[in-house]
């Protein structure tokens, strides 16, 4: 179920305001032109900001999502009708032979549970044509960013057109590893009406996004994404590329990790499917370049150090 942010109405309609800064969507239309993907799939669109980025470049975009209202904000958007919409997640698709499926920002660490996060695969694998790819970010765990998750550093009032102004902060509820959650409070000034939502994300290691974590028969590659909750950080890269091994063993490498602590992983889906799922041949080209953004790319994150809504 999606958080209340997304599936509520009037909390979906200030959503885009709230949460101006998408600079950490830069890596994934780098990627996507990159690829040269003509068809991409947008899994845990919300109000469709990224699908109408692709959409504007000319791709054939489909968008998923399980908030219903946060999709009636999307259609609303200029451009909206020429984005697929369907309200659901990545486990109940029609064929679609994607070149690209994308989960952005929070929308990977949002699956929290095992039997969830390998449905979502599935799902994206059977959806991709051969040899496509999968993108997704998380952030890093050794950093330890829910311990700024406080009122005091995420507290702002913003002002919006119709609306009015909104009082919004992020507070920190529980820590039961490798799950956080947090709770954001959003306050109408119009009327004085106090909304919450709660969130929870499942921070994974870094060898808990390589290939032993996904369904069998895929190849993973890793790349740098933007500073998320620091604006002006930079980025390192690191090859420490591993060959396959045995028959089934995936190609995987590190490249580029985002110095503030953020990663994305690259998958190419292929071999056999995975279990539970239909047997698909899958084609197994070369990975993508990594895509390292530039020094100074701004920061992504609302109030600096909170979590994305």
């Amino acid at each position: 179920m999606a958080d209340e942010c997304f599936r509520h109405p009037r909390l979906a309609a200030v959503h885009d305001a709230l949460d101006p800064d998408r600079g950490d969507l830069l890596p994934y239309l780098r990627t996507a032109e990159e690829l040269g993907a003509r068809r991409v799939l947008d899994i845990g669109c919300g109000t469709g900001v990224f699908a109408l980025l692709l959409a504007d470049r000319g791709m054939d975009v489909v968008g998923v999502d399980p908030a219903g209202a946060s999709l009636a904000v999307a259609r609303g958007k200029a451009g909206g009708d020429r984005v697929r919409w369907i309200e659901g997640d990545a486990t109940s698709l029609p064929e679609l032979r994607a070149d690209l499926a994308t989960m952005t920002a929070n929308v990977a660490q949002a699956i929290t549970g095992t039997r969830a996060w390998h449905g979502t695969l599935r799902g994206a694998h059977e959806a991709l044509r051969p040899g496509g790819h999968l993108v997704f970010e998380t952030r890093d765990p050794a950093r330890r960013a829910w311990e700024e998750w406080n009122r005091e550093r995420t507290w702002r009032v913003t002002d919006i057109p119709g609306v009015g102004a909104v009082e919004s902060w992020c507070a920190l509820t529980e820590v039961r590893w490798p799950l956080v959650s947090f709770r954001w409070t959003y306050v109408f000034a119009s009327d004085g009406a106090v909304l919450t939502s709660d969130s929870t994300l499942r921070f994974r290691e870094r060898t808990r996004s390589r290939p032993t974590s996904t369904p069998r028969g895929s190849c993973w590659r890793r790349c740098g994404t933007p500073p998320t909750a620091r604006a002006g950080s930079s980025c390192s890269s690191h090859d420490a590329h591993r060959p396959a091994g045995t028959r089934g063993t995936p190609r995987a490498s590190v490249a580029a990790d985002a110095a503030p602590g953020r990663a994305c992983a690259v998958g190419v889906p292929s071999g056999p499917a995975p279990e539970g799922g239909s047997r698909k041949p899958r084609g197994h080209p070369a990975a993508p370049r990594a895509v390292t953004p530039p020094v100074g790319t701004p920061a992504a994150d609302p109030g600096r150090h909170a979590p994305r809504r």
